[in-house]
């Protein structure tokens, strides 16, 4: 069985009706892709906490109206598929609040209805969210690698030179730490470097359970790399 026939993402796609397995794990994207959602609704409300509910309303409707159903596998890309929602949801409430004359105290920036984005200064939207999409991963796979590090009883390296994963360290940095830790400098540079490489794995895990196929695997770390730069380990 291929891996991407059991990733969330197409665990949720394949799944027929609300099987609770897809429920959970569709929930699991959510909760995981939270950030990028609110960082794109905030470019459009002026308001931040007008912000935060309609982040949670997004959801709440998402979930509850199986929004997702509608996906097309062969796409297979969580990411775009959840920005596409989010537009929808925002031209949805906008014609709302128009239509009502005033909106519950939300003031949106303008919202264009296809894929041109009219914002009255400010971050892109999409730029905002694909950052976010990308640290969100970023921070899941660092949580995982976290996980590991304790279970293994080497939490306090982990801690100590998770500083070291996403940056590239100074000499300084690597003598001070060396010294905290009572290791040699080599030998911390070891530690580093497979910290880093299994860093690389389950980034390349976190983002594969949001694709269905290898060819969009390798868009999405394209994509993540273009956003997060140096913050990514090579």
């Amino acid at each position: 069985m291929s891996r991407f026939e059991t990733t969330r993402w197409s665990l949720v796609l394949t799944a027929s009706g609300g099987a609770q397995e897809a429920r959970a794990a569709l929930e699991a994207l959510c909760r995981t892709y939270r950030a990028p959602v609110l960082a794109y609704i905030r470019r459009h409300v002026r308001h931040g906490d007008g912000a935060e509910d309609l982040t949670q309303a997004f959801f709440l409707e998402f979930l509850e109206h199986a929004w997702h159903a509608g996906a097309d596998p062969a796409r297979g890309r969580f990411r775009a598929y959840l920005l596409t929602a989010v537009k929808r949801f925002l031209i949805d409430q906008h014609v709302l609040a128009q239509r009502l004359k005033r909106g519950g105290g939300i003031v949106f920036e303008p919202i264009a209805t296809d894929d041109g984005i009219d914002v009255a200064g400010g971050d892109d939207p999409e730029a905002a969210f694909e950052r976010d999409w990308a640290l969100a991963a970023l921070d899941a796979a660092l949580a995982r690698l976290r996980a590991e590090a304790d279970a293994a009883g080497k939490l306090a390296l982990f801690e100590r030179l998770r500083e070291f994963l996403t940056e590239r360290p100074a000499d300084a940095d690597y003598a001070r730490a060396a010294a905290a830790l009572n290791l040699r400098r080599n030998t911390l540079a070891v530690a580093v470097h497979r910290l880093r490489h299994r860093l690389r794995e389950l980034v390349r895990a976190e983002i594969g359970e949001t694709t269905g196929d290898r060819d969009a695997l390798q868009q999405e770390l394209r994509g993540l790399r273009s956003a997060l730069g140096a913050a990514l380990p090579e």
